[in-house]
């Protein structure tokens, strides 16, 4: 599919100067490069075979998430063409600028407005596992999201409650014992999208200490016990996860590691 062009960023000139350093491509020519690789690399094969997985192929030219990354990684962190690939549109762009977007540039009027374009699972998910849980504003958002009517805004709370159990290593136990909260309170939502990030965030909590697992199992317990068929779904499933000898031996092997340091 044609790629439509975008325009300059008004901090173009930093970036030139920055990228002109590092010997890569700046502002326009940086964007205009990066959709032509796009368009270079798109397979119809690919592209058809994203319906498999729910994600909408109308905005897609076909690249696996693999190879976006690695040339994400060629091309390294640029806030400026973040910005401008995701203005796009294009799933692929929007992909590779959640790879490259600079966390501690990004702010919460940003997320907020990356976070209303989210349509489908795919986006939103890595959107938040690779650059949203790396940012200051991160938890007011779980917070914030999470009393979203949206499907996907609703749903980027919990897949970043998520992220934050892998790449938050700094967090106590205390704003995980909140999200478990926050997660009893939306497992009712029918929802596929809500009810998955909903169930995600719960078995991620759970694995990260024992006395979160503790409180884990017990909401998964209550949830598995509800009238609510979303609700009994998301308990029995973690439940089923998070009581099991492999979890449990691993959380104790981490407390013991963590006594003897």
């Amino acid at each position: 599919m044609p790629l439509k062009k975008t325009v300059r960023s008004k901090s173009a000139p930093k970036t030139a100067k920055r990228a002109a350093k590092n010997g890569k491509a700046s502002g326009a020519s940086a964007v205009a490069e990066a959709l032509a690789w796009i368009e270079r690399k798109g397979s119809a094969k690919v592209r058809e075979g994203m319906a498999r997985y729910a994600i909408p192929s109308d905005k897609a030219v076909g690249i696996p998430v693999g190879v976006l990354r690695q040339h994400a990684k060629r091309l390294g962190p640029d806030h400026d063409l973040a910005a401008a690939l995701w203005k796009t549109g294009v799933y692929e762009a929007r992909m590779l600028a959640s790879f490259v977007d600079d966390p501690a540039a990004v702010t919460p009027e940003q997320m907020d407005r990356w976070c209303d374009d989210f349509d489908n699972w795919a986006i939103c998910d890595t959107a938040c596992f690779a650059l949203f849980d790396r940012t200051p504003h991160a938890w007011s958002k779980v917070e914030k999201w999470a009393k979203s009517r949206d499907e996907f805004v609703k749903r980027a709370a919990f897949a970043l409650l998520a992220s934050l159990t892998v790449h938050d290593k700094h967090a106590g136990d205390a704003p995980f014992a909140k999200g478990l909260a926050l997660v009893e309170r939306a497992a009712t939502d029918e929802r596929n999208f809500v009810k998955k990030a909903v169930n995600w965030a719960l078995r991620s909590i759970g694995k990260r200490s024992t006395a979160l697992n503790a409180a884990a199992v017990g909401v998964a317990k209550r949830l598995a016990a509800s009238e609510s068929a979303a609700a009994r779904w998301v308990g029995k499933d973690a439940l089923r996860e998070l009581a099991s000898p492999a979890v449990q031996k691993r959380l104790a092997s981490r407390g013991s590691r963590a006594r003897h340091r």
